[in-house]
C-alpha cells in the first residue's frame, strides 16, 4: 500500500471516528434529556439543562460527516434491503416495545459471530453478507443503538409505572 493510499484510509478512518463520535454524543444528549433524573431536580434546573441540551443537541446534528461506501450494483441493493427492513420493524416498535426489541436481537444476532442471544435472522443475515463490509459495520452499530434506545425506554415506562401513586382506599370513619 503507497502513501496516497494509506492517506486516503487514514482520512476515511479519521471520518469514521468522527460520525461515531456525533452519533455518540447525541445519544448522551438525548439520554440526559431524558433521564429520570431530570424529575429530581428543580422546575428552574431542569428548565436550564433542557434548554442547554436542546442548544447542544441543535448544533450537534448540523455536523455533516460522510464516508461514501463504494458499492457494486448487488451491495447497494443488499443495503437497500437490509435498511429495509429494520425501517418496517421501527415503525411498529412503538405499539409493541418488546416484540419490536426481539425482531432487532434476532437481526443483530445475523451480524455478529459472538453466540447469539437471540435466534438468527436467516434472511436477514444472507442479505447482510450481500452488503459491503462498512454498510456490514454501520448496520450492526445501528442496531446496537436502537436496541440500547429500546432497553432505555423500558426502562423509563418501567420507572414510570412504579412511580404511580398508588391509590388510597377510602375509609369511612364514622365519629
Amino acid at each position: 500500500m503507497s502513501w496516497h493510499d494509506s492517506g486516503v484510509q487514514s482520512l476515511r478512518d479519521s471520518a469514521f471516528a468522527l460520525e461515531l463520535e456525533k452519533e455518540s454524543l447525541i445519544e448522551i444528549i438525548h439520554n440526559v434529556k431524558n433521564s429520570q433524573d431530570m424529575r429530581n431536580i428543580s422546575d428552574g434546573e431542569r428548565e436550564e439543562l433542557t434548554l442547554t441540551a436542546e442548544r447542544l443537541m441543535n448544533r450537534t446534528v448540523t455536523v455533516e460527516v460522510s464516508v461514501e461506501t463504494i458499492r457494486n450494483p448487488q451491495q447497494a441493493s443488499s443495503i437497500q434491503q437490509a435498511t429495509l427492513i429494520i425501517d418496517e420493524i421501527l415503525k411498529k416498535v412503538m405499539d409493541n416495545l418488546e416484540g419490536g426489541r426481539k425482531q432487532l436481537m434476532s437481526l443483530y444476532a445475523a451480524c455478529t459471530s459472538d453466540s447469539p442471544a437471540a435466534p438468527i435472522d436467516q434472511k436477514f443475515q444472507s442479505i447482510i453478507i450481500g452488503c459491503a463490509l462498512e454498510d456490514q459495520k454501520k448496520i450492526k452499530r445501528r442496531l446496537e443503538n436502537l436496541i440500547r434506545n429500546i432497553d432505555s425506554s423500558e426502562k423509563s415506562i418501567t420507572l414510570l409505572e412504579n412511580h404511580k401513586q398508588k391509590p388510597v382506599p377510602f375509609q369511612n370513619n364514622k365519629i
